[in-house]
């Protein structure tokens, strides 16, 4: 048994060392981000100091806009070029539907999409009432549910993220701020040791791609610091929107490894630590990711 996982740790740190063979460092680009909206420019903030639990890893945090190439930043200069202004419009002829089970709308109980503005940047959070942890998911299945009375949206179905898309735009240019103490200083420390523990058969953690090696070339992307700060974003390599959750599960399952559920408590715990990782960014509503 010790030569087998002294095998496999030598297997895994050979697929890193692969991996990252030849990289060339290539750090943030050098570039500002203001969105030209309808409403007018929207500047965001792409770079600032690290939070202050980050002090021994990072004197800066940069958003992963940063790290894509030019083409992929200009797709999000203007909402008029980002593809995923589709979603939101989707997400918008959702909110004025009468799709609950008596007629029920979005609009009916919150007027128009502008009163969620502020959420996105503060979540997830620890919920009064309940004092579960609640992703923006949670909330709107809370709506879907108990007041329209219809079946719980799919975390990753279309319905969900075009709904995500809307409401996040709300809060666009508000800087993170998720809350890590009082309540949710538990499900903070958990979300941690789940970033920093290694899995599956390559043995690896998120700090190994995004701590440790950030700005470096693996293959043919670029290493971001795992900022969420732009999710939901649509994603090119999907052609379509992925939210926080979603991606979550795919670098997970990217280790070889048997992963959590999107919307489990351990990805709930995770999308608040890592979240937190970004205070000081500000929401950058709808992105564009490769």
């Amino acid at each position: 048994m010790a030569r087998f996982t002294k095998t496999m740790k030598s297997l895994a740190a050979t697929a890193l060392g692969l991996a990252l063979a030849g990289a060339a460092l290539a750090g943030p680009a050098e570039d500002e981000l203001v969105i030209e909206t309808d409403d007018g420019p929207v500047r965001i903030v792409t770079k600032t100091a690290a939070p202050a639990f980050l002090a021994d890893t990072f004197d800066t945090i940069y958003s992963g806009w940063l790290f894509r190439d030019d083409t992929t930043r200009d797709m999000e200069r203007d909402d008029f070029d980002n593809p995923a202004m589709v979603f939101v419009d989707r997400g918008m002829d959702a909110w004025n539907a009468a799709m609950g089970a008596n007629g029920e709308s979005c609009a009916g109980c919150h007027q128009g999409p502008e009163s969620m503005a502020g959420l996105r940047a503060v979540l997830p959070r620890v919920d009064a009432e309940s004092g579960k942890l609640m992703i923006l998911e949670d909330y709107i299945n809370a709506c879907v549910t108990g007041r329209m009375g219809l079946e719980k949206w799919g975390t990753t179905s279309d319905d969900m993220k075009d709904m995500l898309s809307l409401i996040s735009l709300q809060s666009r240019g508000m800087p993170v701020n998720v809350a890590i103490d009082g309540p949710a200083a538990h499900f903070w420390e958990q979300g941690k040791e789940i970033y920093y523990t290694r899995y599956g058969q390559l043995e690896m953690s998120c700090a190994n791609c995004h701590e440790d090696n950030y700005g470096n070339m693996i293959r043919a992307d670029h290493l971001s610091q795992g900022q969420v700060n732009g999710f939901p974003t649509y994603r090119l390599k999907d052609a379509g929107m992925v939210s926080a959750q979603q991606r979550f599960v795919g670098c997970v399952r990217d280790t070889r490894a048997e992963t959590f559920k999107a919307g489990s408590d351990e990805f709930r715990a995770l999308e608040l630590y890592v979240a937190s990782r970004g205070n000081g960014l500000t929401v950058e509503g709808v992105s564009v990711r490769h």
